[in-house]
């Protein structure tokens, strides 16, 4: 017997013509939905995201196919991917029965569906298939039986599982109806490679062969209504982020991580600045809520939500599609909240994790452009107290500006006014200038240059803040006029090199710099160290400790140094006892988006609750990266109660100690 089936059996050709005219009106009525939605987006300012488009597609395939970010966390996260990859096994196996029917049997008289392939055919849809309805089974007791904090659930989250259930029953329903007329008896080997199929078939076998033909066309038309009812649905649904959430791997920034749009601060035609509406946001902005499957991941990950702050950037997203749809003209700043715009860290936890490529940080930065340069507002007195020591003096703290250098004044290093020549310039920074304990940290690092035969410069009281901090405040014309000064002072002194202890600085200095005109290798020590190891000019005398390590926003998720700082810890003779939140996951200490300058009023404190992550692990020691995390984590030792539990060290301190 030949190992095939009939493609259309019991339903007939006659029923071709409705059936693709039918089709075509269900995907007219799916576009005349995306039509409508266009409007809304054009709401937002123009941003192209067209550009490189061949690397955009890319990505986008990888994303759609690959599902790294869906499946990366959460229990719902691989059931997901998992639904995504049979259904799209399903409609592409019903894409080849349609091309076989009306394409390669009337026009070339081909057979593809037959002999060993059909049988493959049928083993991978049925399991397929099988595999959908599990996922599906699994989602939905998550959703609606034992549903996680923070999942938001409606009414239509019920409508579009019944759809999607019924549409997968119907399908093996059909499937299982044929079979028990044309294989269960018939052909039963060939009925074994539908395993699924010839279970259901089983569910027929106690009615008539006509009786059975009748429910076949019954569920088929059904089937069939089903489906089409689906693609109607998608763009009046949140069906939608099937195809927004593919589009937003397609528009995703490929600028580097955490780049923020420079203001032209001399356009004397601007009159606004920072975003007050819907209007002042780009079209990205608006088509990101579309492309929210509301999974509350950046909820989860957001270091401010989680220790009870009035900020949740799956809601900011969602109010931003609200308003574009129904009061466009109303206060973006008064819907958000301005404690919920103050209270984030721009730690990136929220877009590293998001499935759908979702831009949350910038949107809350440029809110806080219009609350600072159009309200002249701030977090706090102390913040605008800092700011102004900043203008004044070149570093938040308000000490002169003339002492800035005063740390430096017994070690190896040399003045930059000088002239002499030197192999790199340390920019150190206002916390490794004038903090006390951050002073030794730039201490360590000349101690460990010194052994490998760096030459180290450093600007000394013409060193300035780099503007890091009151830029994630929204003080775009302060950050500015900061770093127009550094920039001129660097290229004057015709520097080569940059290494910076501050992956804040690191960050400014490497990339935002740029848009200013400093195009100069930028690098932090921890992969300046490395290199030196590798290279044979640093040689270290292992010690055996047990630490855990802290990952800095700035440095891991921004820029992707997650290795290096390890590599160098376990040089040194350590042993890492990982945190619950490392890596890639780690979770921010909340110095982060000028929190540095900010009183924590809201809330537990962000630090306390990652010094408890860190006393977690059983290890003694913490080892941090940055001034930020290092003078956050002494604090959070204290106020936490772990002192005598837990010891906070800076990287370069450890190294040194081991030369």
């Amino acid at each position: 017997m030949e190992v095939t089936r009939e493609i259309y059996w019991n339903i007939g050709h006659g029923v071709v013509l409705p059936m693709y005219s039918l089709s075509m009106a269900a995907f007219a009525c799916m576009a005349w939905g995306v039509w409508k939605r266009l409007p809304i987006y054009r709401q937002g300012k123009a941003l192209d995201r067209f550009d490189r488009y061949d690397e955009r597609v890319k990505r986008m395939i990888g994303e759609i196919f690959g599902q790294e970010k869906v499946a990366r966390v959460r229990a719902g996260g691989l059931p997901h991917s998992l639904f995504l990859w049979g259904g799209l096994t399903l409609f592409a196996g019903t894409l080849l029965v349609m091309l076989q029917a009306d394409f390669f049997t009337p026009l070339m008289g081909v057979n593809l569906l037959s002999g060993k392939f059909y049988k493959a055919f049928s083993l991978v849809l049925d399991l397929a298939g099988l595999t959908a309805l599990m996922t599906l089974g699994g989602l939905f007791c998550r959703r609606f039986v034992k549903k996680p904090e923070g999942l938001e659930t409606v009414d239509q989250d019920y409508i579009i599982h019944q759809l999607l259930f019924a549409i997968l029953i119907t399908g093996f329903l059909i499937e299982g109806a044929r079979m028990a007329v044309t294989e269960l008896s018939q052909n039963p080997d060939l009925a074994r490679f539908s395993p699924v199929g010839y279970l259901v078939a089983h569910l027929f076998t106690s009615f008539t062969e006509d009786s059975i033909r009748t429910m076949h066309k019954i569920f088929w038309w059904i089937h069939f209504a089903l489906v089409l009812g689906f693609f109607c649905a998608i763009p009046y649904s949140k069906l939608r982020h099937i195809v927004t959430t593919s589009l937003n791997a397609f528009f995703a920034p490929l600028e580097p991580k955490g780049a923020l749009a420079t203001i032209n601060m001399e356009d004397e035609n601007t009159e606004q600045f920072g975003a007050a509406a819907i209007g002042d946001l780009t079209w990205k902005d608006i088509f990101d809520a579309d492309a929210c499957t509301t999974c509350a991941r950046c909820e989860d990950r957001c270091p401010a939500h989680t220790t009870g702050k009035p900020l949740s950037p799956m809601k900011v997203i969602k109010q931003i599609g609200e308003l574009a749809k129904t009061t466009p003209d109303a206060s973006l700043i008064e819907t958000v909240g301005i404690d919920a715009i103050w209270s984030c860290t721009t730690c990136r936890a929220c877009q590293d994790i998001c499935p759908a490529n979702n831009e949350h940080v910038n949107k809350i930065l440029e809110m806080r452009r219009n609350v600072t340069l159009m309200e002249g507002a701030f977090p706090g007195e102390e913040v605008r107290t800092a700011v102004s020591n900043i203008e004044v003096n070149a570093n938040p703290f308000g000490l002169a500006f003339a002492a800035r250098g005063d740390w430096a004044a017994e070690l190896p290093v040399t003045l930059m006014e000088s002239g002499e020549a030197v192999d790199i310039l340390y920019f150190v920074g206002c916390y490794a200038s004038f903090d006390r304990r951050n002073r030794e940290v730039a201490a360590s690092f000349i101690k460990i240059c010194a052994t490998a035969g760096v030459r180290v410069g450093i600007l000394g009281k013409e060193e300035k803040c780099c503007g890091e901090p009151v830029r994630k405040l929204g003080n775009e014309y302060l950050y500015q006029m900061q770093a127009t000064e550094t920039i001129e002072l660097i290229k004057g002194y015709g520097v080569k090199r940059i290494v910076t202890t501050c992956p804040h600085c690191f960050n400014t200095l490497g990339r935002d710099y740029r848009d200013l005109g400093l195009d100069l290798p930028v690098e932090h020590y921890t992969t300046f160290l490395a290199g030196l190891l590798k290279g044979g000019r640093l040689a270290l005398t292992p010690e055996p400790f047990v630490a855990t390590y802290h990952d800095s926003c700035y440095l891991g998720r921004y820029m992707d140094i997650i290795d290096q700082p390890r590599s160098i810890i376990s040089a040194a003779g350590g042993r890492i006892q990982e945190m619950a939140q490392s890596g890639y996951d780690s979770f921010c200490c909340s110095a982060g988006g000028g929190r540095i300058l900010a009183e924590e009023k809201i809330g537990s404190k962000i630090s306390e609750k990652r010094v408890g992550m860190a006393r977690d692990t059983g290890a003694p020691l913490l080892i941090s990266n940055c001034p930020f995390c290092l003078a956050m984590f002494e604090d959070g030792i204290k106020t936490g109660g772990h002192e005598g539990e837990l010891v906070v060290k800076d990287l370069a301190e450890i190294v040194a100690a081991r030369l």
